[in-house]
């Protein structure tokens, strides 16, 4: 995957929107489902919780349904691509520490994962207005853009492919 340049304004406004949506048709349906799940099958003199989860259950399976659908357009363009990218973050944190240690001996692969690591790090902090960490990134991308440069190496984050991971099971 590669990085990409997003609108911060357009990705937030889209996000807001797509969170308020979600939530007000989640409660709608499920108030729905349940509802009419408790006339068609209910009975007075019994408990409908059971009912009412169900009706739960269907509005999110309804909504996630939605989103998938809808995940390819052009309005949620933004919202996927850092969705992807925060679910490869997932990826390269669990194995971190091995990338880390095959960085100190300067294999390249290692070298590329973590360019990308950062890299995707600091375009979703600066997305997500996560000012706290953002300058520990910023500093292990220096000292790592350091490390490169002071042994000639060409990285880049465009080299980067999920595949790398692979190899620091």
């Amino acid at each position: 995957m590669q990085l990409m340049n997003i609108d911060k304004v357009r990705y937030r406004k889209h996000l807001n929107i797509v969170i308020v949506g979600f939530i007000a048709t989640l409660l709608v349906l499920a108030l729905t489902f349940g509802q009419l799940l408790i006339l068609s099958f209910g009975q007075e003199e019994v408990n409908n919780f059971r009912y009412n989860l169900l009706g739960v259950a269907l509005s999110l399976l309804a909504c996630m349904a939605a989103l998938h659908t809808l995940k390819k357009s052009d309005f949620f363009k933004e919202i996927y691509y850092v969705w992807q990218i925060k679910q490869i973050q997932n990826l390269i944190y669990r194995k971190v520490k091995k990338v880390k240690k095959a960085a100190k001996n300067l294999e390249q692969d290692a070298l590329i994962i973590l360019t990308f690591y950062y890299q995707s790090q600091q375009q979703v902090y600066e997305l997500d207005d996560n000012t706290l960490t953002i300058a520990k990134v910023n500093k292990d991308l220096s000292d790592l853009q350091e490390i490169i440069t002071a042994n000639n190496l060409t990285i880049n984050a465009e080299q980067f492919d999920k595949k790398l991971i692979t190899s620091y099971a």
